[in-house]
């Protein structure tokens, strides 16, 4: 349509299943280039380096190399031009499904729509102050939305014209120039994106070429974005998700991988190596857009995925998987230690107060997960441990609020549903693992409808209580619930609410045989380490008393780390690589 002035007869007649055709034309230009690539690579030119040495063939792997850029170029390109005509078809749809609806109510209602958008009514019999007429016919063109009542005459509403056809005609036509106008407006974006997908002369692919395809990328982004997002259904359940990604062409599947891996890095249902793949392709763009932003908070978390990058750049045992990362809220990162889809034990351990995206989440609380899927591994080698960062953990002012675990929980559950739908195995073993804070979280997400999806086992550490009274109260039975508590931990000795009120954090201690008979009540709720809760408790060391290392208490920060607690440690990798059985008990409290 470009260069032609759009016209609603142009607009209804459009078909755009023929952009599609020529996008899907494209696609075999694109795939056709990425196997000839292919071809080069691994037959040619990895045949010409293992057999030939000479000056020669030096210089003739030097062409063959060229010629393999070149075919990724156009892989890259042609692949482009596919999605944004696949983009202009889908966003063209839109204005012309309004445009035609509006058609077809202006021939129910014997209305007629002119050459130029303007719409004719015939005349009606209308009542008026000296008795029954009849209204006159007329003609009337569809307005720019400041020139509609209550915008452009001082909000003023205009008496209603004597015609009933007269309304009806205005709005119809309004329609009309509408639909037009946003066909247009979508035909010109698309038109400026399509002009930039050109290569230029000669075949030689330099760096410079190179950069061009990642500007294209992001341009095509710009325009294609929405279409692309409109796809992905998000409002169906993870395992809708996941039905919905196996069902895609893999050129689709390419499609939301190299031109918007932000959308489909983050959703739960989407196996976890794709996840990994877009996330590790989004990385760089979310360090570089923090980059640009200069503030505290961004350098912050800006330092942090910089470490992460690092960490995913070199091999590492078990594997990493980036399966989410974000700069909302206090940061956004889940990365599992071993492939979550293919072991046949999987844990997700949800942090505590004061977790962010920060330079101690990276060199502290991941090892945590690295340290457990270690462990666990030692037991059962098909085992993953997944640090979970997918809320915002309270800071100091905010840890006494139960608010953060009820926004947290409902986000946890859903990301244990994907785990769920996309886990390869017929029966997997999951544990849920609450550090703190975190562990409020969990028992939080236990107590929705359902509890927490495919949980088998819960681990709670340095525990200020879950929410619930009762470890049954956990959905997967008392005897699966299992609890760390160290005897130094000053957070699992927090005094309950009632306490604190009665004499604020250290008064309530006084008071704590008055209110608590049992001395079995901590901040929310049931102390998990109490008989009363009825968990599971095993063996931890104590810990130092009141001594501090990352800004908090060691005895609360220990349960991970084999090196400081070693029993602790062996524990949780005996529960998450599923052998609960060899858990050392330890009294209750």
């Amino acid at each position: 349509m470009t260069g032609t002035t759009l016209t609603w007869q142009l607009l209804r007649d459009l078909k755009p299943a023929e952009f599609e055709d020529a996008g899907d034309k494209w696609h075999e230009v694109s795939s056709r280039s990425d196997s000839d690539r292919i071809r080069v690579d691994r037959l040619m030119t990895a045949k010409l380096r293992e057999t030939q040495e000479s000056q020669s063939a030096g210089a003739a792997l030097g062409r063959l190399q060229r010629l393999s850029r070149n075919y990724q170029y156009l892989h890259s390109e042609c692949g482009l031009i596919r999605t944004t005509l696949n983009g202009l078809a889908a966003d063209l749809a839109v204005p012309q499904r309004q445009l035609k609806q509006a058609l077809d109510e202006a021939a129910e209602l014997k209305l007629t729509v002119h050459e130029d958008g303007s719409v004719s009514y015939p005349a009606a019999p209308a009542e008026t102050l000296i008795g029954k007429n009849e209204a006159p016919g007329g003609k009337v063109s569809g307005r720019l939305p400041l020139d509609r009542p209550g915008l452009g005459d001082g909000g003023h509403t205009p008496l209603k014209p004597l015609n009933p056809h007269a309304e009806k005609a205005q709005e119809i036509a309004d329609r009309i120039g509408q639909a037009v106008r946003s066909a247009a407006e979508i035909d010109r974006r698309y038109a400026g994106t399509l002009d930039k997908l050109k290569a230029a002369k000669g075949l030689d692919v330099t760096a410079a070429t190179l950069k061009d395809v990642a500007q294209d990328t992001a341009g095509v982004r710009d325009v294609a974005g929405t279409h692309l997002g409109r796809e992905i259904p998000m409002d169906k359940s993870p395992a809708e998700r996941k039905a919905w990604w196996d069902s895609l062409p893999e050129e689709q599947r390419r499609e939301y991988l190299d031109i918007a891996p932000d959308l489909i890095g983050g959703v739960d249902g989407i196996p976890a190596v794709v996840r990994d793949e877009a996330n590790r392709k989004y990385l760089p763009l979310l360090i570089g857009d923090l980059a640009a932003r200069g503030d505290d908070d961004s350098q912050t978390k800006l330092d942090a995925l910089r470490m992460i990058q690092d960490k995913l750049s070199k091999p590492s045992d078990p594997p990493m998987f980036l399966l989410g990362v974000g700069d909302e809220g206090n940061g956004r990162a889940i990365v599992s230690y071993g492939n979550p889809d293919v072991s046949k034990n999987v844990s997700a351990y949800v942090p505590g107060l004061g977790t962010k995206l920060d330079d101690e989440f990276v060199t502290d609380t991941m090892k945590r997960a690295e340290d457990t899927a270690i462990g666990a591994r030692d037991v059962d080698p098909s085992s993953a441990s997944i640090i979970w960062l997918g809320y915002d953990a309270p800071g100091i002012l905010d840890v006494g609020s139960t608010g953060d675990a009820e926004r947290g929980a409902p986000a946890y559950n859903n990301f244990m549903s994907g785990l769920e739908a996309t886990n390869e195995n017929r029966d997997p073993h999951v544990t849920a693992i609450g550090h703190s804070y975190g562990s409020l979280t969990v028992g939080t997400a236990a107590k929705q409808s359902g509890g927490i999806p495919g949980v088998d086992d819960i681990i709670l550490l340095g525990s200020p209580g879950v929410g619930v009274e009762k470890a049954e109260d956990l959905g997967v039975g008392k005897e699966h619930v299992f609890v760390g508590s160290a005897d130094n931990d000053p957070v699992t000795h927090l005094p309950s609410k009632d306490e604190i009120a009665m004499g604020g954090p250290l008064g309530g201690l006084v008071f704590r045989d008055l209110l608590d008979v049992g001395n079995d009540d901590v901040y929310f709720g049931k102390d998990p380490a109490s008989e009363a809760f009825g968990a599971q408790r095993f063996l931890v060391d104590d810990g130092p008393r009141l001594v501090f290392e990352f800004g908090g208490f060691d005895a609360h920060s220990q349960y991970f780390t084999p090196k400081k607690d070693m029993v602790s440690a062996e524990n949780i990798a005996a529960i998450v690589g599923g052998r609960p059985q060899d858990v050392i008990k330890e009294e209750y409290r």
